[in-house]
């Protein structure tokens, strides 16, 4: 993870803080990630499955280029949208955010969560579309960018993975046409499921995690990273591990870490943790 300082947090609080709003209809939170596809042909048809006998596939394929998808996702929703482009230009984005726009006239603001790639910026739709119906489009999103490094916090990027495993696999498609009949295929599967994203990790989980206050983008003092404090969330743990004394022998150390960060002699008795805890 990137270092943890004012802007990075602001950013953190600010996606974390739009996925735990309850879900409104007026305000849908749509997460937006792409990913790049590999096409690949086979140079000798496959062998379907027969009764006894498994499919076949030769090894040998032929490269037929790249494409990209744009996947986005309303995760309280259980909502999906899989866009296939030829590549990951500006003009594909604005096309996908137009299409997103479309979807949901009735909505007072989309929020929208991407990261901080340069296409996705009001340009690429002014470009395309103009200025005037170009802005009126992009003002329609809220928009939500993830700090630098912190692509985690992007819900798509579990779309994106949902969608590696459940269609592209591990088979091999030959070229874009038939990657946009997949991709229509496994979204129409999973709309009509309402598969959700269950999201757990909020701001107060992310000041425990990175030891920081709220409205205070300053890490607490007792905050470390060292083995015994990552540990600290738990009320106690048994820890041993294995040192060299000054002949070479090894010999096991047994601690016992404590939750609390006043109980710091027993973490050094034990070996773990720093002075400076």
């Amino acid at each position: 993870m990137a270092e943890l300082n004012k802007e990075y947090i602001a950013k953190m609080e600010d996606v974390l803080g739009t996925y735990e709003k309850p879900r409104n209809p007026e305000e849908p939170v749509v997460c937006l990630d792409e990913k790049p596809v590999t096409l690949h042909a086979d140079v000798r048809p496959a062998s379907p499955a027969a009764p006894g006998r498994e499919a076949r596939q030769d090894n040998e394929y032929e490269r037929c280029g790249t494409a990209n998808v744009f996947c986005a996702v309303e995760p309280k929703a259980g909502q999906h949208f899989i866009f296939p482009t030829p590549d990951r230009s500006a003009v594909e984005f604005a096309q996908v955010a137009f299409q997103l726009a479309l979807q949901y006239p009735e909505a007072e603001t989309i929020h929208l969560v991407m990261d901080n790639l340069n296409i996705h910026r009001r340009k690429s739709l002014t470009d395309l579309l103009g200025k005037e119906v170009g802005s009126e489009v992009w003002d329609r999103f809220t928009v939500h960018y993830t700090p630098t490094h912190g692509s985690w916090l992007n819900q798509a990027e579990i779309e994106i993975g949902i969608f590696s495993r459940q269609c592209l696999g591990t088979r091999r498609i030959p070229d874009l046409k038939t990657l946009r009949q997949e991709a229509r295929a496994w979204n129409r599967r999973i709309n009509r499921a309402r598969t959700k994203i269950n999201w757990k990790f909020d701001c107060k989980a992310a000041r425990r995690k990175f030891g920081y206050k709220r409205n205070s983008f300053t890490r607490s003092k007792n905050q470390c990273c060292c083995y015994a404090c990552q540990l600290s969330r738990f009320a106690y743990c048994e820890i041993q591990f294995y040192q060299t004394n000054e002949n070479g022998a090894f010999f096991r150390i047994t601690g016992r870490v404590s939750k609390t960060s006043e109980d710091l002699p027993r973490r050094q008795a034990a070996g773990f943790g720093h002075t400076d805890c």
